[in-house]
């Protein structure tokens, strides 16, 4: 897939905040491990101690900016986790008497954090994603915190219009891009002001770091998170920035395979007369598919359903043998889990959420409807 900026995704992914090459030197620099760096006379210049930057990290938030807004003019702040960048935009932005809103049917954790934009005399206002709803309590809003696609249900909002409308009314924009991924969906070219991720998730694939990022066009927006990164001192370690860095080199590879793989599932699923409440934005049927299809270039790598019980679901994840039961999505291999036992997530009991890994198709296919089977009563 080619975009407007001339080349192609995986171009792209593969070289994205790569270093000009020096001879003898690696094409990607190992990572830095440093608490403070020399600095004789006065502190200038952009390393001087390890909570405010690293050569690894630049690296890596140049990467990420070129995948967020090719060509564009966009500044990226990595973090130690999803939650963290989640926190530093809206811990940064909101002072006691503004009004957020939140989707009601988003990412588990937030529910914690309207308990502690609450006790920080923060009014928040939750509606949910699908029919863009949110729009019915903007008014007065100092920012709008849009998922989509929501997790775990799946809806999709029109981030466009959602952007026009909080910004017609003064309120900023931010939208977490965790499950779409850059390559699936870029609000900053949708009239975001900020694009928030999970970089834990299909960014990097592999389930062995933890990471979260920024992205923002506005310098002094940026500079207010960047300010909060340094107060509270949410930074990644080098290895888990180098190694996301790294990963990001087979993101579009990993993409592909998993958003095919997982449109299999979905049209696979969609017979079997037990399964309940399907969701995939890439399903023609599916109730988010026409604006997903105008607004994503790829819909994820996460199907959702219902199986009848608790016990039936329980029954199905212990069949599965390429489908690791275990939380978290966007791995090369395939997870899933009955989302329920968590709680905080108002979702039937038997409610499955499925990532898709990169397995062979045929195999990844096979091996849910045969556990479906196998756990029928």
């Amino acid at each position: 897939m080619t975009d407007s900026a001339g080349i192609g995704d995986g171009t792209r992914a593969v070289r994205a905040g790569l270093p000009e090459p020096v001879k003898h030197e690696p094409t990607l620099p190992g990572p830095v491990f440093a608490a403070h760096f020399h600095l004789p006379g006065d502190p200038t210049g952009p390393y001087t101690y390890g909570r405010d930057d690293n050569p690894t990290w630049t690296l890596l938030e140049q990467a990420i900016g070129e995948l967020e807004a090719p060509g564009g003019d966009v500044e990226t702040l990595v973090f130690a986790s999803g939650m963290a960048a989640i926190s530093a935009v809206l811990f940064s932005q909101l002072r006691a008497g503004d009004a957020v809103v939140l989707p009601d049917d988003g990412y588990q954790a937030l529910p914690l954090v309207r308990e502690q934009l609450t006790a920080y005399g923060i009014e928040v206002r939750t509606a949910p994603t699908g029919g863009d709803a949110q729009l019915d309590v903007l008014d007065g809003a100092k920012l709008l915190w849009i998922e989509t696609p929501s997790n775990p249900g799946l809806d999709v909002c029109d981030v466009r219009r959602l952007a026009d409308a909080a910004h017609a009314r003064g309120a900023l924009v931010a939208v977490d891009n965790t499950l779409a991924t850059p390559l699936g969906q870029r609000p900053l070219e949708l009239g975001a002001d900020f694009s928030v991720a999970s970089g834990t998730k299909m960014l990097t694939g592999h389930g062995d770091i933890l990471l979260g990022y920024v992205a923002c066009r506005d310098a002094e927006l940026t500079a207010s998170v960047r300010r909060w990164r340094k107060i509270v001192g949410a930074i990644p370690g080098p290895m888990e920035a180098w190694l996301a860095h790294r990963s990001l080199a087979t993101l579009q590879l990993r993409a592909e395979r998993q958003n095919a793989n997982a449109l299999l599932l979905a049209e696979a699923l969609r017979g079997r007369g037990e399964v309940t409440g399907l969701r995939y934005p890439g399903l023609p049927d599916d109730p988010s598919y026409k604006i997903a299809s105008q607004q994503m270039r790829r819909f994820g790598c996460v199907v959702s359903f219902t199986l009848p019980t608790r016990a039936r679901a329980d029954r199905f994840l212990d069949s599965l043998r390429l489908v690791d039961d275990a939380t978290s999505f966007g791995g090369v291999r395939s997870t899933a889990e009955r989302r329920g036992r968590w709680g905080g997530d108002a979702v039937p009991e038997g409610f499955i959420r499925l990532s898709a890994g990169s397995e062979d198709p045929d195999d990844l296919v096979a091996d849910v409807l045969r556990a479906l089977d196998e756990s029928a009563d």
